[in-house]
């Protein structure tokens, strides 16, 4: 290997210039001839192995030199000015080389195609004999070989059938009890069922019920009155000599001021309360028959009970409403659990049917229906509100069903207007469950205080004394008894259930009072 070699040219004008060139040039042709006898001592001596380490060599210098076309106006910079070193010999036998590889390319290519032409045509040729060869061989040896395939095939077609018939015993084994005696459930196949004509069929016990009331709120101290509606379902159960007997919550029908029933074919009627049980948020309304049209009254039926005492976990459940108080609205599910007890807002516990049919806002009311159309639930979506999805509860029948028949024979009430209502004359304070428990005291209204000259005084009622009950309803708070006091006018005449303390605890006592005048 050789360094690398500069041309040193220094800076100058005219002829010198021209001089020193001259110089240099005659320098590089004694270096060039230097090298080429030093290149063929190396191949006498090296059997001409350094030839490739020459070209090397000059192959690197060319790598880290800049070649640059020199000529004598080029020189005038100053500045160092790298010479290219290729050989002459070199260069040529590189020119040559290129001009070689052109048509070498166009004949490789032509060569390849016929190649590719010819690997193709063999391939065919032997396609062609080794199939006739294949069908030459089954010709003649096909008879002879039949009957002993159809043997083969016999015993395999007995084996089979053996594997078969043993593996089906051990399936059988399995799946009556594992080796430990645990037993395995079966496979079922269940098909979604069309409940189209479960619908058709209960839909018209089905109604909408509009809950017409005023909100009252106050901001600063200040009371504002503003109407509202809110909307549930209601189904029918029955009727009597005058009036349609609806059942719903009771939450739908609280606080109504007027109450509008609405039927499946899209005609309305007003209703009135029967009678509210609040502790089973269950409420019976009456439609008088007389306000009902008689092609209404044909179109219209009644709910067949059911017995939810007998449901299981994972049958089919419809539900049936009038969901967000848009029409009545079907959706199904499965009795998710039974006998689900669930905190109420009030703090008691209820228990109650849960599905994952959905349950929305106007659904309340509506019936949970098996897939015979008997009604297993009433439901309400007050209980769990709408935080969790795919939970729904509802009522069970077979616990509604006896105060169902208890508020329809109850004497149907309508509200009184404000200034025509009765008043007691009394304050009155709830009693708690969490009071009841922790002093002792029955569940109503305790009064606090009695106001001279009212009804209250007259009828001999006391500070001390608990209220509970307020003309045959069970009066647990003092909602429930200004709830009671909206359908009686004042002049009318109720009966009153107190417990009064005795000193050994408390005894009750029943007082009739004329309802009075508002102090």
């Amino acid at each position: 290997m050789y360094d690398n070699e500069f041309t040193n040219t220094s800076l100058s004008l005219g002829d010198n210039n021209n001089a020193a060139q001259d110089q240099s040039l005659n320098r590089n042709q004694d270096q060039n001839l230097s090298r080429n006898q030093n290149q063929s001592l190396n191949r006498n001596v090296y059997g001409g192995s350094n030839d490739r380490n020459y070209y090397q060599g000059v192959y690197d210098e060319q790598r880290y030199t800049q070649s640059t076309t020199q000529s004598p106006y080029e020189n005038r910079t100053g500045s160092y000015q790298y010479g290219n070193t290729y050989p002459n010999d070199y260069t040529h036998m590189q020119q040559n080389k290129e001009k070689k590889q052109k048509p070498e390319k166009k004949a490789r290519t032509g060569g390849y195609f016929k190649k590719a032409m010819i690997s193709v045509s063999l391939g065919l040729f032997f396609g062609i004999f080794a199939g006739l060869g294949l069908y030459a061989v089954q010709a003649f040896t096909g008879m002879s070989e039949k009957s002993s395939v159809e043997e083969n095939s016999s015993e395999v077609e007995a084996m089979a059938d053996e594997i078969v018939e043993e593996a089906g015993k051990e399936i059988e084994d399995i799946t009556d009890e594992t080796a430990s005696g645990i037993h395995v459930t079966d496979s079922i196949s269940t098909i979604v069922a069309d409940v189209s004509e479960v619908v058709e069929e209960v839909m018209p016990a089905i109604v909408s019920i509009n809950n017409h009331y005023v909100e009252t709120m106050s901001y600063f101290g200040q009371s504002f009155s503003n109407e509202a509606d809110a909307s549930g379902s209601g189904i029918i159960v029955g009727e009597n000599d005058t009036e349609l007997l609806i059942v719903t919550n009771y939450h739908v029908i609280a606080d109504a001021d007027k109450l509008t029933v609405q039927f499946v074919e899209g005609s309305e009627a007003e209703a009135s309360v029967k009678g509210t049980d609040a502790d089973m948020d269950l409420a019976v309304i009456a439609v008088p028959i007389d306000s009902i049209d008689n092609s209404v009254l044909q179109q219209i039926a009644v709910a067949t009970l059911g017995n939810s005492d007998s449901l299981v976990v994972g049958e089919p459940a419809i539900a049936i409403g009038n969901s967000l108080g848009y029409g009545q609205s079907v959706t199904t599910g499965v009795i998710s659990a039974l006998n689900r007890s669930i905190e109420l807002s009030d703090g008691t516990d209820g228990t109650f049917i849960q599905t994952d049919a959905a349950i929305n806002p106007g659904n309340s009311g509506g019936a949970l229906l098996n897939m015979k159309g008997e009604v297993i639930g009433i439901n309400s979506n007050k209980i769990g509100g709408s935080a969790i999805e795919g939970m729904g509860y509802a009522i069970p029948i077979s616990s509604a069903s006896p105060i169902i028949a208890e508020l329809m024979l109850k004497e149907t009430k309508d509200k009184v207007a404000e200034e025509e209502r009765g008043y007691l004359g009394i304050s009155g304070i709830s009693v708690t469950d969490y009071v009841s428990e922790t002093y002792g005291m029955p569940k109503g209204v305790y009064i606090s205080q009695v106001y001279e000259n009212t009804a209250a005084a007259e009828a001999g009622l006391r500070k001390g004394d608990i209220i509970t009950e307020f003309d045959g309803e069970e009066i647990e708070s003092m909602d429930e008894l200004q709830y009671e006091l909206e359908f009686h006018a004042k002049g009318d005449t109720v009966e009153i259930t107190v417990m009064f303390a005795d000193g050994y605890g408390y005894s009750d006592r029943k007082v009739q009072i004329t309802l009075g005048n508002r102090v």
